[in-house]
Protein backbone atom coordinates (compact mmCIF):
# COMPACT_ATOMS: atom_id res chain seq x y z
CA UNK A 1 0.00 0.00 0.00
CA UNK A 2 2.04 2.71 -1.69
CA UNK A 3 1.27 5.55 -3.00
CA UNK A 4 2.64 5.91 -7.02
CA UNK A 5 5.69 7.94 -7.69
CA UNK A 6 3.20 9.61 -10.65
CA UNK A 7 0.08 10.45 -8.78
CA UNK A 8 -0.64 11.39 -5.52
CA UNK A 9 -3.52 9.75 -4.11
CA UNK A 10 -6.64 10.04 -2.10
CA UNK A 11 -6.71 7.83 0.79
CA UNK A 12 -10.43 6.82 1.89
CA UNK A 13 -11.10 3.74 4.37
CA UNK A 14 -7.90 2.37 4.57
CA UNK A 15 -7.01 2.52 0.70
CA UNK A 16 -5.52 4.43 -1.61
CA UNK A 17 -7.73 5.21 -4.29
CA UNK A 18 -7.26 4.70 -7.95
CA UNK A 19 -7.36 7.87 -9.77
CA UNK A 20 -10.37 8.16 -12.00
CA UNK A 21 -9.77 11.69 -13.93
CA UNK A 22 -7.07 14.32 -15.33
CA UNK A 23 -6.23 15.45 -11.93
CA UNK A 24 -4.21 18.41 -10.93
CA UNK A 25 -0.70 19.54 -11.39
CA UNK A 26 1.76 19.40 -8.15
CA UNK A 27 4.26 22.56 -8.78
CA UNK A 28 7.57 22.69 -7.13
CA UNK A 29 7.20 26.47 -6.17
CA UNK A 30 11.10 27.00 -6.41
CA UNK A 31 11.28 25.77 -10.15
CA UNK A 32 7.71 26.61 -11.27
CA UNK A 33 7.83 22.99 -12.49
CA UNK A 34 5.40 19.97 -11.93
CA UNK A 35 6.47 16.95 -10.48
CA UNK A 36 3.37 14.68 -9.54
CA UNK A 37 -0.34 14.58 -10.21
CA UNK A 38 -2.57 14.80 -7.53
CA UNK A 39 -5.93 13.05 -7.76
CA UNK A 40 -8.80 15.03 -6.98
CA UNK A 41 -11.35 13.88 -4.69
CA UNK A 42 -15.18 13.95 -6.12
CA UNK A 43 -18.43 14.58 -3.72
CA UNK A 44 -19.15 10.62 -4.03
CA UNK A 45 -15.51 9.94 -2.98
CA UNK A 46 -15.56 12.19 0.02
CA UNK A 47 -18.96 10.85 0.84
CA UNK A 48 -16.92 7.36 1.32
CA UNK A 49 -14.40 9.15 3.26
CA UNK A 50 -16.89 10.13 5.99
CA UNK A 51 -18.93 6.83 5.96
CA UNK A 52 -15.37 4.67 6.30
CA UNK A 53 -14.30 7.45 9.41
CA UNK A 54 -17.81 6.54 10.50
CA UNK A 55 -17.43 3.27 10.15
CA UNK A 56 -14.27 3.22 12.13
CA UNK A 57 -15.63 4.84 14.78
CA UNK A 58 -18.16 2.26 15.11
CA UNK A 59 -15.93 -0.68 14.33
CA UNK A 60 -14.55 0.01 17.75
CA UNK A 61 -11.97 3.18 17.77
CA UNK A 62 -13.55 5.19 19.38
CA UNK A 63 -14.18 2.86 22.32
CA UNK A 64 -10.23 2.28 22.26
CA UNK A 65 -8.35 2.19 25.61
CA UNK A 66 -6.27 5.53 26.13
CA UNK A 67 -3.22 3.66 26.87
CA UNK A 68 -3.65 1.64 23.39
CA UNK A 69 -4.59 5.47 21.43
CA UNK A 70 -1.50 6.99 22.74
CA UNK A 71 0.90 4.09 21.95
CA UNK A 72 -0.31 3.86 18.72
CA UNK A 73 0.59 8.25 18.35
CA UNK A 74 3.97 7.51 19.64
CA UNK A 75 4.75 4.61 17.39
CA UNK A 76 3.77 7.03 14.60
CA UNK A 77 6.30 9.54 15.99
CA UNK A 78 8.99 6.93 15.90
CA UNK A 79 8.05 5.87 12.14
CA UNK A 80 8.16 9.49 11.19
CA UNK A 81 11.23 9.37 12.63
CA UNK A 82 12.62 6.02 10.52
CA UNK A 83 11.26 7.84 7.05
CA UNK A 84 12.54 11.03 8.32
CA UNK A 85 14.21 12.30 4.87
CA UNK A 86 11.12 11.17 3.12
CA UNK A 87 8.85 13.63 4.77
CA UNK A 88 11.59 16.02 4.23
CA UNK A 89 11.76 15.63 0.47
CA UNK A 90 8.34 15.65 0.65
CA UNK A 91 7.51 18.90 2.59
CA UNK A 92 10.29 20.57 0.02
CA UNK A 93 9.09 18.95 -3.08
CA UNK A 94 5.48 21.34 -2.07
CA UNK A 95 6.50 24.56 -0.06
CA UNK A 96 9.98 24.99 -2.06
CA UNK A 97 11.39 26.18 2.31
CA UNK A 98 14.76 25.57 2.54
CA UNK A 99 15.83 21.79 3.35
CA UNK A 100 17.06 22.66 7.01
CA UNK A 101 14.04 24.46 7.97
CA UNK A 102 11.97 21.25 6.62
CA UNK A 103 14.05 19.34 9.13
CA UNK A 104 14.68 21.33 12.18
CA UNK A 105 11.22 22.96 12.04
CA UNK A 106 8.28 20.76 9.49
CA UNK A 107 9.30 17.20 10.40
CA UNK A 108 10.49 17.38 14.06
CA UNK A 109 7.66 19.48 15.00
CA UNK A 110 5.48 16.47 13.47
CA UNK A 111 7.39 14.15 15.68
CA UNK A 112 7.27 16.26 18.76
CA UNK A 113 3.15 16.89 18.14
CA UNK A 114 2.21 12.67 18.47
CA UNK A 115 4.60 12.47 21.41
CA UNK A 116 3.46 15.73 23.44
CA UNK A 117 -0.29 14.63 22.50
CA UNK A 118 0.30 10.62 23.60
CA UNK A 119 1.71 12.42 26.95
CA UNK A 120 -1.32 15.42 27.23
CA UNK A 121 -3.70 12.49 26.62
CA UNK A 122 -2.75 9.51 28.75
CA UNK A 123 -2.02 11.95 32.06
CA UNK A 124 -5.53 13.92 31.42
CA UNK A 125 -8.25 13.99 34.00
CA UNK A 126 -11.63 15.45 34.87
CA UNK A 127 -12.77 17.14 37.66
CA UNK A 128 -15.45 15.84 40.45
CA UNK A 129 -17.85 17.22 42.68
CA UNK A 130 -18.95 16.26 45.88
CA UNK A 131 -22.27 18.66 46.72
CA UNK A 132 -24.00 18.49 49.67
CA UNK A 133 -27.78 17.55 49.78
CA UNK A 134 -30.34 18.55 52.43
CA UNK A 135 -30.74 16.23 55.53
CA UNK A 136 -26.83 15.11 55.03
CA UNK A 137 -27.75 13.40 51.96
CA UNK A 138 -24.64 13.84 49.10
CA UNK A 139 -24.52 14.04 44.89
CA UNK A 140 -21.07 12.85 42.98
CA UNK A 141 -20.68 14.60 39.86
CA UNK A 142 -17.86 13.46 37.53
CA UNK A 143 -17.96 14.05 33.84
CA UNK A 144 -16.64 11.35 31.34
CA UNK A 145 -14.82 12.76 28.12
CA UNK A 146 -16.44 11.09 24.70
CA UNK A 147 -14.66 11.25 21.17
CA UNK A 148 -16.72 14.78 19.13
CA UNK A 149 -16.74 12.14 15.97
CA UNK A 150 -15.97 12.31 12.53
CA UNK A 151 -13.82 15.66 12.17
CA UNK A 152 -13.10 17.68 9.08
CA UNK A 153 -9.46 18.28 9.52
CA UNK A 154 -8.47 21.17 6.77
CA UNK A 155 -4.91 22.54 6.40
CA UNK A 156 -3.32 25.23 4.78
CA UNK A 157 -0.17 25.17 2.50
CA UNK A 158 2.59 27.28 4.92
CA UNK A 159 3.29 24.48 7.79
CA UNK A 160 1.32 21.80 5.80
CA UNK A 161 2.93 18.55 8.05
CA UNK A 162 3.16 20.03 11.29
CA UNK A 163 -0.28 22.05 11.46
CA UNK A 164 -1.36 18.68 10.03
CA UNK A 165 -0.05 17.03 12.66
CA UNK A 166 -0.85 19.32 15.57
CA UNK A 167 -4.90 18.12 14.49
CA UNK A 168 -4.60 14.50 13.62
CA UNK A 169 -2.60 13.62 16.71
CA UNK A 170 -4.95 15.05 19.46
CA UNK A 171 -7.67 13.99 17.36
CA UNK A 172 -6.84 10.46 17.01
CA UNK A 173 -5.52 10.29 20.73
CA UNK A 174 -9.05 11.24 21.65
CA UNK A 175 -10.67 8.46 19.67
CA UNK A 176 -11.75 10.69 16.77
CA UNK A 177 -12.13 9.42 12.90
CA UNK A 178 -10.38 12.28 10.92
CA UNK A 179 -11.06 13.00 7.22
CA UNK A 180 -8.26 15.48 6.36
CA UNK A 181 -8.30 17.88 3.43
CA UNK A 182 -4.90 19.44 2.95
CA UNK A 183 -4.34 22.81 0.46
CA UNK A 184 -4.30 21.59 -2.77
CA UNK A 185 -0.66 23.19 -3.17
CA UNK A 186 0.85 20.83 -0.49
CA UNK A 187 -0.62 17.66 -0.85
CA UNK A 188 2.28 15.22 -0.30
CA UNK A 189 2.77 14.98 3.37
CA UNK A 190 -1.01 14.19 4.28
CA UNK A 191 -0.64 11.42 1.62
CA UNK A 192 2.54 9.73 3.36
CA UNK A 193 1.43 10.33 6.75
CA UNK A 194 -1.50 7.62 5.78
CA UNK A 195 1.18 5.38 4.68
CA UNK A 196 2.61 5.80 8.62
CA UNK A 197 -0.65 5.82 10.12
CA UNK A 198 -1.49 2.42 8.33
CA UNK A 199 2.39 0.54 9.17
CA UNK A 200 1.56 1.84 12.81
CA UNK A 201 -1.41 0.01 13.35
CA UNK A 202 -4.13 2.41 12.87
CA UNK A 203 -7.56 1.04 12.22
CA UNK A 204 -8.95 1.54 8.29
CA UNK A 205 -11.04 4.62 8.43
CA UNK A 206 -10.12 6.41 11.06
CA UNK A 207 -7.54 8.62 9.02
CA UNK A 208 -8.82 9.59 5.16
CA UNK A 209 -6.87 12.00 2.92
CA UNK A 210 -9.00 13.66 0.16
CA UNK A 211 -7.45 15.81 -1.89
CA UNK A 212 -8.78 19.21 -4.02
CA UNK A 213 -9.64 23.11 -4.00
CA UNK A 214 -11.98 24.52 -1.79
CA UNK A 215 -15.97 25.78 -3.82
CA UNK A 216 -17.07 23.27 -5.96
CA UNK A 217 -14.51 20.56 -4.85
CA UNK A 218 -13.41 18.55 -1.77
CA UNK A 219 -13.46 21.76 0.54
CA UNK A 220 -16.66 22.51 0.27
CA UNK A 221 -18.10 18.64 -0.12
CA UNK A 222 -16.47 17.85 3.15
CA UNK A 223 -17.47 20.75 5.07
CA UNK A 224 -21.39 20.18 3.90
CA UNK A 225 -21.73 16.63 4.48
CA UNK A 226 -23.91 15.79 7.01
CA UNK A 227 -21.96 13.14 8.33
CA UNK A 228 -19.06 15.77 9.99
CA UNK A 229 -19.58 16.28 13.75
CA UNK A 230 -16.84 19.03 13.63
CA UNK A 231 -14.31 21.40 11.46
CA UNK A 232 -10.84 22.06 12.71
CA UNK A 233 -9.30 24.79 9.90
CA UNK A 234 -6.81 26.96 9.96
CA UNK A 235 -6.18 29.23 6.96
CA UNK A 236 -7.37 32.62 5.75
CA UNK A 237 -10.13 34.65 7.45
CA UNK A 238 -12.14 34.73 4.51
CA UNK A 239 -12.05 31.25 3.74
CA UNK A 240 -12.66 30.64 7.70
CA UNK A 241 -15.99 32.82 7.48
CA UNK A 242 -17.10 30.40 4.19
CA UNK A 243 -16.51 27.37 6.66
CA UNK A 244 -18.41 28.58 9.58
CA UNK A 245 -21.43 29.70 7.29
CA UNK A 246 -21.59 26.41 5.65
CA UNK A 247 -21.81 24.46 9.05
CA UNK A 248 -23.55 26.85 10.99
CA UNK A 249 -27.22 25.18 10.03
CA UNK A 250 -26.02 22.10 11.09
CA UNK A 251 -24.47 23.93 14.84
CA UNK A 252 -21.13 22.15 14.27
CA UNK A 253 -18.11 23.22 16.52
CA UNK A 254 -15.61 24.59 14.97
CA UNK A 255 -12.08 25.46 15.45
CA UNK A 256 -10.36 28.52 13.60
CA UNK A 257 -6.90 29.86 13.86
CA UNK A 258 -6.87 32.42 11.27
CA UNK A 259 -5.18 35.56 9.31
CA UNK A 260 -3.38 37.34 11.39
CA UNK A 261 -1.45 41.06 11.23
CA UNK A 262 0.93 40.87 14.02
CA UNK A 263 2.90 43.63 15.64
CA UNK A 264 6.61 43.88 17.38
CA UNK A 265 7.08 46.64 19.59
CA UNK A 266 10.32 47.60 20.01
CA UNK A 267 11.67 49.88 23.33
CA UNK A 268 14.79 52.14 23.67
CA UNK A 269 16.20 50.00 25.98
CA UNK A 270 16.02 46.64 24.16
CA UNK A 271 19.08 44.17 23.68
CA UNK A 272 19.19 45.36 19.76
CA UNK A 273 21.61 42.59 18.89
CA UNK A 274 18.92 39.82 19.83
CA UNK A 275 15.97 42.02 18.63
CA UNK A 276 17.44 42.33 15.57
CA UNK A 277 17.99 38.44 15.38
CA UNK A 278 14.41 37.87 16.85
CA UNK A 279 12.56 40.24 14.48
CA UNK A 280 14.77 39.01 11.18
CA UNK A 281 13.36 35.35 12.06
CA UNK A 282 9.59 36.94 13.04
CA UNK A 283 9.44 38.83 9.45
CA UNK A 284 11.22 36.54 7.19
CA UNK A 285 10.80 32.73 8.25
CA UNK A 286 9.39 30.90 5.82
CA UNK A 287 9.50 33.56 3.27
CA UNK A 288 6.51 35.76 5.74
CA UNK A 289 4.10 32.81 5.18
CA UNK A 290 3.24 31.99 8.87
CA UNK A 291 0.49 32.78 10.28
CA UNK A 292 2.43 34.39 13.27
CA UNK A 293 5.57 36.26 11.40
CA UNK A 294 5.44 40.29 12.16
CA UNK A 295 4.30 42.25 9.96
CA UNK A 296 3.95 45.76 11.91
CA UNK A 297 7.49 46.81 13.54
CA UNK A 298 6.34 49.39 15.78
CA UNK A 299 10.04 51.10 17.00
CA UNK A 300 10.70 53.41 19.89
CA UNK A 301 12.23 57.06 18.29
CA UNK A 302 15.46 57.11 19.93
CA UNK A 303 16.72 53.84 18.42
CA UNK A 304 14.41 53.76 15.27
CA UNK A 305 16.83 54.14 13.34
CA UNK A 306 19.87 51.94 14.16
CA UNK A 307 16.69 49.51 14.25
CA UNK A 308 15.69 50.00 10.49
CA UNK A 309 19.59 49.89 8.90
CA UNK A 310 20.20 46.36 11.06
CA UNK A 311 17.38 44.80 10.02
CA UNK A 312 18.09 46.13 6.40
CA UNK A 313 21.50 44.64 6.56
CA UNK A 314 19.81 40.99 8.04
CA UNK A 315 17.39 41.14 5.56
CA UNK A 316 19.99 41.75 2.65
CA UNK A 317 22.21 38.89 4.03
CA UNK A 318 19.30 35.94 3.75
CA UNK A 319 19.80 33.87 0.97
CA UNK A 320 17.97 33.34 -1.43
CA UNK A 321 18.10 29.78 -3.63
CA UNK A 322 17.63 25.83 -3.67
CA UNK A 323 15.54 24.72 -1.28
CA UNK A 324 18.17 21.75 -1.56
CA UNK A 325 21.71 23.50 -0.67
CA UNK A 326 22.30 23.76 3.24
CA UNK A 327 23.57 27.44 2.69
CA UNK A 328 20.02 28.44 1.95
CA UNK A 329 17.73 30.65 4.14
CA UNK A 330 15.07 31.48 2.54
CA UNK A 331 12.60 30.18 -0.38
CA UNK A 332 10.06 31.07 -2.47
CA UNK A 333 6.87 31.75 -2.28
CA UNK A 334 4.43 29.29 -2.69
CA UNK A 335 2.84 30.31 -6.06
CA UNK A 336 3.00 32.65 -9.13
CA UNK A 337 -0.52 33.54 -7.63
CA UNK A 338 0.61 34.14 -4.42
CA UNK A 339 2.84 36.30 -5.68
CA UNK A 340 0.77 38.23 -7.73
CA UNK A 341 -1.02 39.30 -4.50
CA UNK A 342 2.30 40.66 -2.84
CA UNK A 343 3.57 42.92 -5.68
CA UNK A 344 -0.05 44.16 -5.52
CA UNK A 345 0.93 45.13 -1.85
CA UNK A 346 3.95 46.24 -2.58
CA UNK A 347 2.29 48.54 -5.11
CA UNK A 348 -0.03 49.79 -2.59
CA UNK A 349 2.67 50.90 -0.51
CA UNK A 350 4.15 52.69 -3.13
CA UNK A 351 1.32 54.89 -4.07
CA UNK A 352 0.88 55.35 -0.19
CA UNK A 353 3.90 57.30 -0.02
CA UNK A 354 6.11 54.34 1.33
CA UNK A 355 10.13 54.32 1.08
CA UNK A 356 11.19 50.85 0.33
CA UNK A 357 14.28 50.26 2.69
CA UNK A 358 15.19 47.24 0.89
CA UNK A 359 13.79 44.80 -1.44
CA UNK A 360 10.52 45.47 -3.36
CA UNK A 361 11.02 43.51 -6.51
CA UNK A 362 11.88 39.95 -8.16
CA UNK A 363 15.48 38.77 -7.78
CA UNK A 364 17.13 36.99 -10.82
CA UNK A 365 17.45 33.43 -9.82
CA UNK A 366 19.45 32.01 -12.18
CA UNK A 367 18.75 28.68 -14.37
CA UNK A 368 16.54 26.24 -13.10
CA UNK A 369 15.21 28.93 -10.69
CA UNK A 370 13.75 31.48 -12.77
CA UNK A 371 10.35 30.10 -13.04
CA UNK A 372 9.71 29.98 -9.24
CA UNK A 373 7.81 32.10 -7.10
CA UNK A 374 10.54 34.42 -5.87
CA UNK A 375 10.56 37.62 -3.87
CA UNK A 376 12.74 39.84 -2.88
CA UNK A 377 12.49 40.93 1.31
CA UNK A 378 11.55 43.84 1.97
CA UNK A 379 10.73 46.49 4.73
CA UNK A 380 9.30 50.23 4.46
CA UNK A 381 9.06 53.22 6.28
CA UNK A 382 6.45 55.69 5.82
CA UNK A 383 3.78 54.08 6.24
CA UNK A 384 0.95 54.60 8.58
CA UNK A 385 -1.84 52.19 10.59
CA UNK A 386 -3.71 54.02 8.26
CA UNK A 387 -2.78 52.44 4.93
CA UNK A 388 -3.77 49.21 3.80
CA UNK A 389 -0.73 47.54 3.80
CA UNK A 390 -0.56 48.02 7.21
CA UNK A 391 -4.01 47.01 8.20
CA UNK A 392 -4.50 43.86 5.76
CA UNK A 393 -2.38 40.81 5.95
CA UNK A 394 -0.05 40.35 3.25
CA UNK A 395 2.01 37.10 4.15
CA UNK A 396 4.80 37.22 2.64
CA UNK A 397 8.42 38.82 3.28
CA UNK A 398 7.67 42.07 4.24
CA UNK A 399 6.87 44.34 6.95
CA UNK A 400 6.41 48.20 7.94
CA UNK A 401 8.40 49.98 10.28
CA UNK A 402 6.96 52.61 12.26
CA UNK A 403 8.26 54.95 14.98
CA UNK A 404 6.70 55.64 18.27
CA UNK A 405 7.20 57.93 21.36
CA UNK A 406 5.64 56.39 24.28
CA UNK A 407 4.61 52.89 25.98
CA UNK A 408 0.79 53.82 25.60
CA UNK A 409 0.91 54.71 22.00
CA UNK A 410 2.89 52.00 21.37
CA UNK A 411 -0.27 49.73 22.34
CA UNK A 412 -2.79 51.39 21.52
CA UNK A 413 -1.00 51.62 17.69
CA UNK A 414 -0.53 47.42 18.25
CA UNK A 415 -3.96 46.75 18.98
CA UNK A 416 -5.39 49.03 16.14
CA UNK A 417 -6.24 46.18 13.98
CA UNK A 418 -9.60 43.78 13.53
CA UNK A 419 -6.86 40.45 13.92
CA UNK A 420 -5.58 39.61 17.22
CA UNK A 421 -3.04 36.47 16.85
CA UNK A 422 -0.14 37.45 18.49
CA UNK A 423 2.86 39.96 19.52
CA UNK A 424 6.58 40.67 20.18
CA UNK A 425 7.41 42.91 22.97
CA UNK A 426 11.65 43.46 23.08
CA UNK A 427 12.38 45.38 26.41
CA UNK A 428 15.14 44.43 29.35
CA UNK A 429 12.17 46.09 31.07
CA UNK A 430 10.80 42.60 32.66
CA UNK A 431 8.31 45.13 34.38
CA UNK A 432 7.22 46.45 31.41
CA UNK A 433 7.66 43.53 29.51
CA UNK A 434 4.56 42.08 31.46
CA UNK A 435 2.61 44.85 31.38
CA UNK A 436 2.85 45.47 27.62
CA UNK A 437 2.33 42.10 26.85
CA UNK A 438 -0.43 41.48 28.63
CA UNK A 439 -2.11 44.66 27.19
CA UNK A 440 -2.12 43.02 23.95
CA UNK A 441 -5.49 41.76 22.41
CA UNK A 442 -4.02 38.67 21.12
CA UNK A 443 -3.82 34.82 21.42
CA UNK A 444 -0.25 34.98 22.05
CA UNK A 445 2.45 37.22 23.13
CA UNK A 446 5.91 36.79 23.30
CA UNK A 447 8.86 39.12 25.66
CA UNK A 448 12.27 39.43 24.20
CA UNK A 449 11.65 36.07 21.98
CA UNK A 450 9.96 34.61 18.92
CA UNK A 451 7.68 31.30 18.08
CA UNK A 452 8.70 29.93 20.99
CA UNK A 453 6.39 27.10 22.20
CA UNK A 454 5.58 24.99 24.74
CA UNK A 455 3.00 22.78 22.79
CA UNK A 456 0.82 21.99 26.30
CA UNK A 457 -0.21 26.10 26.34
CA UNK A 458 -3.24 27.67 24.59
CA UNK A 459 -2.82 28.17 21.19
CA UNK A 460 -5.33 30.75 18.67
CA UNK A 461 -6.01 34.14 18.12
CA UNK A 462 -9.26 36.31 18.69
CA UNK A 463 -10.88 38.90 15.97
CA UNK A 464 -10.29 37.80 12.57
CA UNK A 465 -7.33 35.46 14.13
CA UNK A 466 -10.18 32.59 14.69
CA UNK A 467 -12.37 31.21 17.39
CA UNK A 468 -11.05 28.48 20.21
CA UNK A 469 -7.90 27.44 21.18
CA UNK A 470 -5.80 24.18 20.44
CA UNK A 471 -2.69 22.86 22.03
CA UNK A 472 -2.50 20.63 25.31
CA UNK A 473 -5.97 20.34 27.20
CA UNK A 474 -7.50 22.96 24.76
CA UNK A 475 -6.89 20.68 22.37
CA UNK A 476 -8.75 17.73 24.44
CA UNK A 477 -11.65 20.18 25.18
CA UNK A 478 -12.12 20.46 21.76
CA UNK A 479 -12.09 16.92 20.44
CA UNK A 480 -14.12 15.19 22.75
CA UNK A 481 -17.95 16.25 24.27
CA UNK A 482 -18.37 15.82 28.39
CA UNK A 483 -21.18 13.70 29.96
CA UNK A 484 -21.88 14.81 33.06
CA UNK A 485 -23.19 12.04 35.57
CA UNK A 486 -24.64 12.68 38.77
CA UNK A 487 -24.91 10.07 41.17
CA UNK A 488 -27.09 10.20 44.80
CA UNK A 489 -25.31 9.22 47.29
Amino acid sequence: MTQSARWIRNFVDGEFAEPDGPGFPAVDPATGTEFARVHEAGRELVHRAVVGARAALHDGWADTPVRERTALLRRAADRIEDRFEEFVAAEVADTGKPVTQARELDVARAVANFRTFADVIAAAGQESFVTDLPGGAQALNYAVRKPLGVVAVIVPWNLPLLLLTWKVAPALGCGNAVVVKPSDQTPSTATLLAEVLAEVGLPAGAYNVVHGFGGDSAGQYLTEHPGIDGVTFTGSSATGTQVMRTVAPRVRPVSFELGGKNAAIVFDDADLDETLAGLTRSVFANTGQVCLCTERVYVQRPVFEEVAGGLVERARGLRLGDPSAERTTTGPLISPEHRLKVLDYLALAREAGAETLTGGGIPEMGPGFDGGSWLEPTLWTGLTNKDRPVREEIFGPVAALIPFDTEDEAVALANDTEYGLASSVWTQDLRRGHRVAQAMHVGMSWVNTWFLRDLRSPFGGMGLSGIGREGGASSLHFYTEPTNVCVRL
